[in-house]
């Protein structure tokens, strides 16, 4: 297939080309021309497509009143946004990916169902993603400890009244999965779902709801088998000070010693982490993912990106479920890190072609998806079409059009989305499934499925009010 271009950005260098006809076949770019007559109608610029390296694939958090808190009462409080159809809640998410231009996308699957067994489950969001084409990791995001602080939770239990008590202990304490059974699972998922579009990853959910067992279980099947590993780390200020308190030698000096660390490993978030602990992390080849509106929406800090890049560490974007407007607009998320991150004055941390080549490239190698991003012959065919008229719009003088979608570029400018080479979505429509029907029934579900919590939205108030002081004691004492 032949898509004529005006413009080109291959994501291998800094330069764009004008005027190129790129052909695919099978999957895979055949070859780039630069043979094409100018434009005489509408204006295009082809370029790699984006990439996702952190999310959930859960429903929008703030309609079910998780708003304007930390992650420790957010993640809660979101326990009424639980998924009522596995199916429908990943293609909701899947598909909003694919129309903002996503060839990939990280699965760390934080909260299941509970209406079918965990493999059934990987296996309805195995089908989703395969119904709207796009390339997905995917991670059991387990833990075996502090299920609602890190740490004891009796101080906290013990204030609720007897009913608000039963209510939170029914909802998050449960016998934990064994590091056995997780591995064991997490084989069976493979198996099931595994295969050249979906990458199984293993999911620690992070170092303070993981026991040593879970994570030295973790990293030994990673280096066992190649299997990739996708985990939290240490996100909020409460995290940092509970690692400090249970590895006084260092966290992250705990996670290289146990062979944890490696080209193997993703890491969201490490706002908290210290410069030591980056290069740690760097020389390890490990990534970090940030997370720029999220980690806004809860409060938690700005991540040392630009020292993390400056070091040689590998850096990517994710939405986290929780974009500046959570529409999971990606595009937008990169803008966000490049203008927070990019430099200070006159002191450039990267261009905005470079920032672009290597999130991309980055997101990739955390979600497994083949090959670096770059649009070149024997690469796949993922690629995203801008509208340039728009993207340009004044056309005045020439402009570099990488300069300028990272100046006023938005999901609403993608013309079309090819995975794979396949046409996933098209201005602004996911192909695969109806989003339209697909969210109208969600959010009946959801709404039936919100009475169900009732208990549980009158106990908040004092639970919120108790997790607050539990967490900022932690600060203060020694």
């Amino acid at each position: 297939m032949d898509v004529a271009a005006t413009c080109l950005f291959s994501g291998s260098d800094r330069s764009s080309r004008d005027n190129v006809v790129l052909r695919h076949d099978g999957g895979v770019i055949t070859g780039i021309s630069d043979d094409a007559a100018p434009a005489s109608g509408p204006r295009s610029l082809i370029i790699p497509a984006f990439v996702n390296a952190h999310d959930h694939a859960r429903p929008r958090a703030s309609s079910f009143g998780a708003l304007g808190m930390p992650l420790e009462s957010w993640i809660l409080r979101t326990a009424v946004g639980t998924p009522v159809d596995p199916y429908l809640t990943a293609a909701s998410a899947f598909a909003r990916a694919a129309q903002a231009g996503c060839a990939a996308m990280m699965v760390h699957y934080t909260r299941p169902s509970g209406t079918m067994p965990l493999l059934d489950e990987a296996k309805a969001i195995g089908r989703a993603a395969a119904d709207v084409g796009l390339r997905i990791a995917f991670a059991i995001a387990v833990r075996d400890q502090n299920p609602i602080v890190y740490g004891d939770a009796e101080p906290v239990l013990s204030t609720l009244s007897r009913e608000d008590r039963e209510t939170i202990e029914e909802l998050f304490v449960r016998a934990p999965m064994s590091p056995k059974a997780y591995i064991e699972l997490t084989d069976a998922i493979a198996a099931a779902i595994a295969g050249p579009k979906i990458d199984v990853q293993l999911g620690p959910a992070g170092v303070q709801w993981c026991s040593k067992p879970l994570l030295e279980a973790v990293a030994e099947n990673s280096a066992q088998t190649g299997r990739r590993i996708h985990m939290h780390l240490l996100e909020t200020i409460y995290q940092r000070a509970w690692a400090d308190r249970h590895f006084p030698d260092g966290i992250v000096r705990y996670l290289r010693d146990i062979g944890f660390l490696s080209e193997r490993l993703t890491l969201a978030h490490c706002i908290h982490a210290r410069p030591d602990e980056i290069d740690m992390i760097a020389a390890s080849g490990a990534r970090i993912v940030t997370n720029f509106s999220s980690n806004m929406h809860l409060r938690s800090g700005l991540a040392p990106i630009a020292a993390a890049h400056a070091c040689g560490c590998a850096i990517a974007v994710g939405v986290d479920g929780l974009a500046l407007d959570e529409d999971d607009d990606v595009l937008r998320e990169m803008r966000l890190v490049q203008m927070m991150h990019g430099g200070l004055g006159f002191k450039r941390s990267w261009t905005p072609q470079e920032f672009f080549a290597l999130a991309i490239r980055n997101g990739r190698r955390a979600t497994g998806a083949p090959g670096t991003g770059e649009l070149a012959p024997g690469a796949p065919a993922d690629f995203v079409s801008i509208d340039l008229d728009r993207l340009d719009r004044d056309q005045i003088m020439p402009v570099d059009p990488i300069d300028l979608l990272f100046a006023r570029g938005n999901a609403s400018l993608i013309q079309e989305v090819v995975v794979d080479g396949h046409t996933i979505a098209s201005q602004g429509q996911c192909r695969g499934v109806d989003v339209s029907a697909i969210e109208q029934e969600l959010r009946g579900q959801f709404r039936a499925s919100a009475g169900k919590y009732g208990h549980f939205l009158r106990a908040w108030p004092p639970v919120s009010a108790s997790l607050q002081g539990w967490f900022e004691t932690q600060l203060t004492c020694g």
